[in-house]
């Protein structure tokens, strides 16, 4: 388990990280970003729990009355992952060109020695196009997994361990989410990104899953974007790097 809370240590330096003078400019956009989609997540996941909550004290018979103190926490845990990972993943592709030039900073802040001249803010508005398509070769990946892993919710009993292993394969979705800006800037195709972070998957876990309790925080969740992909430089920094 060292591997997985080393993880979850890389997301704090990440916020420490995004406090340092010369890198909060690059902060301010995907922060922005953050705070408009997040608030309106919050609004929806109150809204959806709602929904999920009459449903459920609709459909149990009055005998079962009993299983509702057992069955609530599951759909809350069930609708706060869906809400917030989803908001997560618009946040993503609309601050992409914005997080790989925070990575370029955090590592460049961390290493003292600069990545290749990539043109800085005069080459963003170039690298908007790669940055949303290497998001949505993102999203489809999420969507190809995601889609049977749904399922699971409506087969009976089965659907009580559905919100694990979704919460499980969300934290994995966010290691891969937020490696890729660092690994990107240096060329590395999706491909190797995940073979990679496969070879220490206790480490994407407890980042991923350090990022993914960020997210469901009220508030907090504002600063997940950011922290994460500094955090995620971090990561690369200390662990893979040296093998690149």
């Amino acid at each position: 388990m060292k591997d997985f809370f080393k993880g979850v240590r890389y997301l704090r330096q990440g916020l420490r990280l995004i406090r340092q003078p010369g890198l909060r400019r690059y902060v301010a956009v995907p922060l922005l970003v953050s705070v408009v989609v997040f608030s309106a997540g919050i609004v929806v996941g109150i809204q959806l729990l709602e929904v999920l909550l009459g449903w459920l004290l609709g459909w149990l018979p009055g005998w079962l009355d009993w299983m509702r103190y057992l069955l609530w926490p599951i759909f809350v845990l069930t609708a706060l992952l869906l809400v917030f990972y989803s908001f997560a993943l618009v946040t993503n592709l609309m601050a992409a060109p914005f997080n790989g030039l925070l990575a370029e900073a955090v590592e460049r802040h961390l290493t003292g020695a600069p990545l290749e001249d990539t043109g800085g803010w005069q080459a963003l508005l170039g690298d908007i196009v790669p940055s949303l398509l290497s998001e949505l070769r993102k999203l489809l990946y999420f969507l190809l997994r995601a889609l049977p892993l749904g399922l699971l919710f409506l087969i009976p009993a089965i659907n009580l361990a559905a919100p694990f292993l979704w919460a499980l394969f969300s934290a994995w979705m966010l290691a891969i989410e937020y490696a890729d800006y660092p690994m990107a800037n240096h060329l590395l195709k999706f491909g190797e990104q995940r073979r990679r972070l496969r070879s220490r998957r206790l480490l994407a876990y407890g980042f991923g899953g350090s990022s993914l309790l960020m997210t469901m925080i009220p508030v907090v969740n504002f600063l997940a974007m950011p922290a994460s992909v500094a955090g995620a430089t971090a990561m690369w920094v200390g662990e893979f790097k040296e093998s690149a």
